[in-house]
């Protein structure tokens, strides 16, 4: 067994034996080759190397059935593709998501800007996602002042959700050059708008060589990402304690054991993400694990075996049992299941969002 597994699994035994952490706490290994070598040469962290492999898998995978598509179209291709493009699209937006927070490429640093334009143009992914995560949301936190704050909102409503994703589709790009510029930061503005108008004129330029080939391949994935983003990140932040909203511990959830985590980086733990946004993305069980004590003192929601989807999912069919269900109880909580769905629906309501800012609790 790995080093690192039986560290996790004495960790796991002294802090409670029925709490059990199954998610990956190391980044995969590669055999030694020239090709292994270049790879970690290119990086700040050699634990990065799966993100190289995973970024060309994508273009491999991807190219060839993009120009396959505009050579010879046939509908029935349609499916074939968004299904590949799903199945690989979650760990390369976890993967960027990643590379934001730390630094990526040391040699040839023109990659960390070309990188994520690249996948964007193949996946459909905002070019000013950077600006909108770093430089906006984890700023502000989930607060008024965020554009994406999920707080103005009753969120376990399918018309709460509707709005809030119709809205960021058809105000981000002004919502966001508001903010930044309002920062004082109008270079993040601008790069983040202008490349996003970019990407749409060149999908709508292609639009005029193969309407159909562009609407499969290029059209459809820059909605269907948005919307996807979006439902995500209300169930990252569908539970928010009212009296201090500013507080990650509170304002944030953590899903633990599930397969979304072994395929995108541990992103589930979103409360250990925001208390130290720049954490290593293999180092996030073992916070979590250290700190269970405090997350049940904070009054932390965890749940086991789903994703944020199906959280927001959960809400909006409101479907509190299932939740409840999935309600991970930390060491010394004997709430039951009613209880514990009156919990959760008293952190679902929309409440007054003029809040002053408050402190963002850290590690």
């Amino acid at each position: 067994m790995p080093e690192s597994r039986l560290g996790q699994l004495a960790l796991t035994q002294a802090l409670s034996p029925a709490l059990a952490v199954t998610d990956p706490t190391s980044a995969p290994s590669y055999r030694p080759s020239a090709f292994q070598r270049w790879i970690e040469g290119l990086l700040y962290e050699p634990r990065d190397a799966v993100f190289v492999r995973v970024t060309l898998r994508a273009f491999l995978l991807m190219v060839p059935m993009i120009a396959v598509l505009y050579w010879r179209f046939s509908w029935w291709m349609a499916p074939v593709f968004w299904v590949v493009q799903i199945f690989i699209e979650a760990p390369v937006i976890l993967m960027l998501h990643n590379t934001m927070h730390r630094p990526f490429f040391k040699r040839r640093p023109w990659l960390n800007r070309a990188h994520p334009y690249m996948m964007s143009a193949l996946f459909g992914i905002p070019t000013g996602y950077m600006e909108h995560h770093v430089a906006m949301h984890h700023v502000e936190n989930n607060l008024g002042d965020d554009i994406s704050s999920t707080m103005r909102y009753q969120r376990d409503s399918i018309l709460g959700v509707l709005l809030y994703i119709g809205r960021f589709l058809v105000f981000s790009h002004v919502d966001l050059w508001r903010y930044l510029h309002s920062r004082g930061r109008g270079a993040l503005a601008k790069r983040a708008v202008f490349s996003d108008i970019v990407h749409m004129s060149v999908i709508a330029a292609l639009f005029l060589v193969n309407w159909r080939a562009t609407l499969v391949a290029f059209a459809a994935p820059y909605v269907a990402v948005r919307f996807m983003m979006m439902f995500g990140n209300w169930g990252q932040h569908a539970f928010i304690d009212p009296s201090r909203p500013g507080d990650s511990y509170v304002n944030s959830i953590t899903c633990i054991n599930s397969t979304y985590n072994a395929r995108c980086f541990n992103d589930g733990y979103h409360i250990g993400h925001h208390l130290k946004q720049n954490r290593h993305w293999t180092e996030l069980p073992g916070d979590f694990l250290a700190n269970v004590d405090r997350y049940r003192a904070e009054g932390c929601v965890v749940f086991e075996g789903i994703d944020f989807f199906m959280v927001s999912l959960f809400l909006v069919l409101h479907r509190y049992d299932w939740l409840a269900r999935h309600f991970v109880r930390l060491p010394g909580d004997t709430r039951t299941d009613a209880e514990v769905i009156a919990f959760l629906r008293s952190r679902t309501a929309v409440f007054e969002t003029g809040l002053p800012q408050a402190a963002v609790t850290s590690a």
